[in-house]
């Protein structure tokens, strides 16, 4: 056994204070140890990784409207069929936990050419029945109309009523959230404006009535909440502007593509296919 002399001048005391520790494992063990439970965290969704978020950008960006469209298909789906059903227990929480754009920009969409289509169908067949050696000749004016009429209602009137609340101090929701109640309301009218090429002029009437009490009831049931957080009482009379403009939608839907019918020629002349209401 050997022994080592140590002098009392190498203030063995206070070697504490001078004493260094080195890992010989290397950095990325020592990350390892420091974040593994936090990873772990993460991957269950117990944790919420900041680090790794990016800045927003600014609304001329296309990275600013990614969020709004990163949605799949069975998501859009489901949200579609729930405007349909009233007493489901997500009716009002279609667009939770966020709100998207692709569903708002393709259903009103889908609808403007389902209602160019359906109503040059329906007037094609209506004018074979009435004079079937008669030519029919489409028009595609019908179009143009379909696409200014549910566009601007899809996005022009969500983003004024956002406008307005911002005005009255109502904050909590965005125009995102507005446009996504509005677009999703459309849905209703696609499977209508199909089934409305039946030429039977009551039935017509009944499908338009039903689409309207559908898409108004999801409206004003989404809306009116949002309207009561103002302090304004006067704010939740938006209501009926609300109402008011989605009647109007359904009678110009009724009037310019759901309103023909078969008639008989009376006289010379005669247009053999007629519109009423």
């Amino acid at each position: 056994m050997a022994y080592v002399a140590v002098d009392a001048d190498d203030h063995l005391e206070e070697g504490p204070e001078d004493l260094k520790f080195k890992s010989f494992l290397g950095a990325d063990a020592s990350t390892d140890q420091r974040t593994q439970s936090g990873a772990s965290n993460l991957d269950r969704g117990y944790l919420t990784d900041h680090t790794t978020r990016k800045s927003p950008s600014g609304f001329w960006t296309v990275e600013y409207y990614q969020p709004y469209f990163d949605v799949d298909t069975s998501t859009v789906l489901k949200r579609c069929y729930t405007t349909l059903l009233p007493t489901s227990p997500s009716y009002l929480t279609i667009l939770t936990p966020s709100a998207d754009l692709y569903g708002p920009f393709w259903i009103p969409t889908t609808l403007v050419l389902a209602l160019f289509l359906s109503s040059s169908l329906a007037a094609s067949i209506s004018s074979y029945l009435s004079a079937p050696g008669a030519a029919y000749e489409y028009d595609f004016g019908l179009l143009s109309l379909a696409a200014t009429i549910v566009y601007i209602y899809t996005f022009a009137v969500p983003v004024l009523l956002w406008l307005a609340l911002r005005y009255f101090g109502v904050g909590e929701w965005s125009v995102a959230e507005a446009i996504g109640v509005w677009g999703y309301s459309l849905f209703v009218w696609i499977p209508v404006s199909i089934l409305c090429v039946i030429p039977v002029s009551i039935l017509r009437w009944v499908l338009v009535g039903i689409a309207f009490c559908l898409s108004g009831y999801f409206l004003v049931a989404n809306v009116y909440p949002i309207l009561a957080m103002a302090d304004a009482k006067a704010t939740r009379l938006l209501i009926i502007v609300v109402g008011i403009l989605h009647a109007a939608l359904a009678l110009v839907f009724k009037v310019s593509f759901f309103s023909y019918y078969v008639v008989h020629d009376i006289g010379p002349g005669a247009d053999p296919v007629r519109r009423f209401l």
